[in-house]
């Protein structure tokens, strides 16, 4: 199995204060880790720091993408090599459609044309997936939208995108239980279509339901603070994070 992502001793910063503090981790082709912990505790800022956020400054270490260092590559290029980051609180953007939002990113990403027709085809069958309407295709991106068909759109972005890399940031975060549902759907369809790495940020794991989990990373305080497979999750679940605060 190919290494992927390799992150070594790495440190980040946010105006001026310190929040990650030497987090090393390696995820390989096609597998799934989980980061979980407290509110507070760096699991987000990690998500953004591997994609490369101008908010955060990286300190120390190093991010490398299947050998080369890309510790201080711009998003757009990371985003091109196949590094995907969904969002906890997806943005609007009045004047732009869902579709023309997406194609436009599909045509970024792969760098290649694609014809409308060809587009919408790929499009209405990812929308299937997660039982959306047609018409939020041409509604304007995230505008009026409810919490949970924000999310459903970042899935499918990622369902129309195929990136090697997902790092799902608490897509789950303030959805129903069916809405949770359709999401963990989306999600298990991404790698089946795929086979791509996944990297999932989240408090609820319901959302892991269906998929297998390869490894698990408690982040406390900005460190990793235990790793371990997918029964440390149940464990998470039983006792919390107690035992883990310093």
């Amino acid at each position: 199995m190919s290494e992927l992502l390799k992150i070594t001793e790495l440190t980040s910063a946010a105006e001026e204060k310190e929040i990650l503090h030497g987090i090393s981790l390696t995820i390989n082709e096609g597998e799934t880790h989980v980061i979980m912990g407290p509110n507070g505790a760096g699991k987000s800022t990690l998500g953004s720091v591997v994609m490369g956020s101008p908010e955060y400054t990286v300190t120390g270490g190093k991010i490398f993408w299947r050998g080369e260092d890309i510790t201080d590559e711009t998003p757009d290029k990371r985003a091109k090599r196949g590094i995907f980051l969904s969002f906890q609180n997806p943005i609007e953007i009045p004047g732009i459609t869902l579709s023309s939002f997406l194609r436009t990113a599909y045509e970024q990403v792969t760098g290649e044309r694609i014809k409308l027709f060809d587009f919408k085809k790929k499009l209405k069958a990812a929308m299937e997936v997660l039982q959306m309407d047609a018409a939020y295709a041409d509604r304007d991106l995230n505008v009026g939208f409810s919490g949970g068909e924000k999310k459903k759109a970042e899935i499918l972005q990622l369902l129309v995108l195929k990136p090697q890399l997902a790092i799902l940031d608490e897509t789950d975060s303030g959805l129903d239980v069916d809405a949770v549902k359709t999401v963990s759907v989306g999600i298990k369809a991404y790698k089946e279509q795929t086979g791509g790495s996944l990297l999932i940020i989240t408090h609820n794991t319901k959302i892991l339901e269906s998929l297998t989990v390869d490894r698990t990373h408690v982040i406390v305080d900005g460190r990793i603070a235990a790793e371990g497979d997918a029964s440390l999750i149940t464990g998470i679940n039983e006792s919390g994070f107690e035992k883990y605060l310093g």
